[in-house]
């Protein structure tokens, strides 16, 4: 009889512990992590603030479920929440992630609608190159055929509209006609829907996962909030990646001056020490709900978890305290400069793109005609598994052309990394490109 093989046995080494922006596994090899793994380790690892944190309301109690109690870490780290976002964003549901705080906001999005008596509006509009999560009802509007393919078929039907990519944009359209364009496409999408059966459009406003740290052209944004009020179809922002600070503001879309109506976060939220992620909506959102059926029908066994919030909170604390969204926006210039230094001109670097703590590079086997490499070479594969090798945790992704061409790698470094730890972060990876790409 053959043993079975370990998830560790199968190439991946074991990680023992982290300090700060390092990871060790247990042969001693240190990594530098300069993703934070998937864009979560906002504060980098064992933070003793937040650890001690977690530890005091263990003490206290675990986790008192949320169908009999709320408890002070979850009021006041809504507190906070609230005046992180401003202008009316103090309802929120706390989940265990990412997915589930897209789920919810699909769901208050259906529940909103109803309470209006807009029955019918049950369709959503999302975009190609786009990834909100693994549960079906996110994935249904995912835009990432590598990680839905398996599963069509029991997906809600959902209706896509072009990615917002001024890199790759419809063909034979020019840049300054972009906006104009992607507005007047999704304005056509919700007519073809029939607006009275669409009930939102979600969009990411730094595309991860999907496409690699892409940010939505100037005036994006409010052009298709523009487009939604006309209908009436509410806007969901999917800030799961982009959101709590990686991008410089605390609302990603902050930074495009434009509001949603509903907006899921997590990743940075919690900082990866306890799972955790939320979904917050505006009063206006809230008002009817609550007045038509009490409050948002939507809950799980682990929703408001005691501890997380506890942890979460200390992280919240400690990014304002530490004035780590400033610092931010001061290095992130310095960092997109930095590799545009020493990469921008390499033939097999299409782009380098992003914001703040949230930069993507895009590789190409043709610079000139921004033609990707073969899939079969599997490039970004190269480029993490490179990386590894030498020392440096980033987040490679293929398929973002298309769902099956295309290769990038995102940068997300902790937003207490210091100085040297960026240049180091950034040392690493043009060392790492360059020898995939020779």
């Amino acid at each position: 009889m053959s043993q079975k093989r370990t998830v560790a046995e199968n190439a991946q080494p074991i990680v023992d512990y982290g300090r700060g922006s390092y990871v060790f596994d247990k042969t001693g090899k240190r990594y530098i992590d300069g993703s934070g793994g998937p864009a979560v380790y906002c504060l980098g690892h064992a933070n003793k603030e937040v650890n001690d944190a977690i530890k005091a309301q263990l003490d206290r109690i675990a986790h008192g479920y949320r169908g009999n109690f709320t408890s002070d870490p979850l009021e006041e780290l809504q507190s906070v929440i609230a005046e992180c976002c401003g202008r009316g964003f103090n309802n929120m549901l706390f989940v265990t992630g990412g997915s589930e705080a897209v789920e919810s906001c699909l769901k208050l999005a259906l529940q909103y609608q109803q309470a209006i008596g807009e029955n019918k509006r049950v369709r959503f509009i999302a975009r190609h190159r786009s990834w909100h999560g693994n549960t079906l009802g996110a994935l249904a509007v995912s835009g990432f055929s590598q990680r839905r393919d398996l599963y069509e078929g029991a997906l809600t039907p959902a209706s896509f509209v072009s990615a917002a990519n001024a890199y790759r944009p419809p063909d034979g359209v020019a840049p300054e006609q972009l906006v104009a364009v992607l507005a007047a496409e999704l304005d056509r999408e919700i007519d073809a829907a029939g607006a009275q059966n669409v009930c939102a459009f979600i969009f990411e406003p730094v595309v991860g996962a999907a496409a690699g740290a892409v940010p939505a052209p100037p005036g994006y944004a409010s052009a298709i909030r523009e487009v939604c009020d006309h209908h009436g179809v509410l806007v969901i922002a999917d800030e799961v990646m982009c959101g709590a600070g990686r991008t410089g503001t605390w609302r990603a879309l902050e930074h495009d001056a434009v509001e949603p109506d509903i907006m899921a976060v997590a990743k940075g939220l919690g900082g990866g020490y306890i799972p955790l992620g939320a979904a917050i909506f505006h009063d206006r959102i809230a008002e009817p709900i609550n007045r038509e059926h009490g409050g948002p029908m939507s809950g799980h066994t682990f929703s408001g978890h005691t501890t997380a919030c506890a942890g979460a909170l200390a992280v919240q604390k400690i990014v304002a305290r530490d004035g780590l969204l400033e610092r931010i926006r001061n290095k992130g210039p310095w960092l997109m400069a930095a590799l545009s230094d020493e990469l921008g001109d390499h033939p097999h670097v299409g782009n380098i793109r992003g914001r703040g703590y949230f930069i993507g590079v895009e590789f190409v086997a043709d610079r000139a005609t921004r033609e990707p490499f073969d899939p079969a070479q599997m490039v970004f594969a190269q480029i993490r598994d490179a990386a590894f090798a030498n020392g440096l945790i980033c987040y490679p992704v293929g398929g973002n052309v298309d769902g099956v061409r295309g290769d990038h790698a995102i940068l997300a470094p902790p937003y207490n990394a210091s100085d040297s730890e960026l240049a180091e972060i950034v040392e690493k990876f043009v060392t790492t490109c360059r020898q995939v790409l020779r």
